[in-house]
């Protein structure tokens, strides 16, 4: 199974929300609180192109952000990520 890192903040909704889809996969998420720390927000925006959260990777792949990774779920595509 790939790594699935996540690009978050303590207090956004849609963070929470990706991560709940994500527990019911039983994926293992590594997050990375860009509200802590500036230099991963500025890492964040350089890698992904955006500046919101959440920012999901599976492995390498750059997921999106929560209306992505529902959208892949709706679509089937999600499980194939993980595998």
């Amino acid at each position: 199974m790939p790594t699935v890192r996540m690009y978050s903040t303590h207090v956004c909704p849609y963070c929470t929300m990706a991560e709940s889809l994500l527990n019911k996969k039983a994926v293992q998420i590594t997050k990375i609180f860009v509200d802590d720390n500036p230099d991963e927000m500025e890492k964040m925006m350089k890698i992904s192109g955006r500046r919101t959260v959440p920012q999901i990777f599976i492995g390498e792949h750059h997921v999106g952000g929560y209306d992505d990774l529902a959208a892949l779920e709706k679509d089937g595509k999600l499980d194939p990520l993980l595998q």
